[in-house]
């Protein structure tokens, strides 16, 4: 494996589900989440943490289409971006949509790792990053919404308190 793979996917990794000096990453912030505090929403009008995670898996499949040239319209959810959820929480249906997260997650990973040097480097017709500037986001997306995430856990809690 070329070595600026190699670094992109540890990177990727420590950003979504590996141990890292920074701190909480994605899949950990939601570890043993119950599905009443990821559906709580701050305010009427702001997502809560359920929404968050179908996000960042939508991203990642995002990601994962450029790189495999899939046809649009394969995410399993209809729409794009946000996707409401939570109304009802529903604990079968968010194991779901945290299993949506690990599922993507596995396949971009995957196809990432198949990636040449050139290929890592090149930027496809129609885009204006690069392979590698596309999965490096990926996983600052993740580590911003990790962030996200632990507010709003923080402010569950402290509301609860109160």
């Amino acid at each position: 494996m070329p070595a600026d793979l190699h670094q992109l996917l540890s990177i990727i990794d420590a950003a979504s589900d590996r141990k890292s000096w920074h701190g909480t990453n994605l899949r950990g912030s939601i570890r043993g989440l119950p599905v009443r505090q990821a559906a709580w929403r701050p305010s009427p009008k702001r997502h809560n943490i359920w929404e968050v995670v179908v996000h960042a898996a939508y991203w990642k499949y995002v990601a994962l289409r450029r790189l495999t040239a899939a046809p649009r319209g394969s995410f399993p959810l209809k729409g794009s971006n946000w996707f409401t959820r939570g109304n009802r929480p529903d604990e079968r249906m968010w194991r779901e949509d945290v299993a949506l997260l690990d599922r993507t997650h596995r396949s971009l990973r995957a196809a990432s790792a198949r990636l040449s040097s050139s290929e890592l480097a090149r930027t496809p017709a129609g885009s204006t990053v690069s392979n590698f500037a596309l999965l490096s986001g990926v996983a600052a997306h993740d580590l911003y919404h990790a962030g996200q995430i632990q507010l709003l856990k923080r402010l569950f809690l402290d509301r609860s308190r109160t």
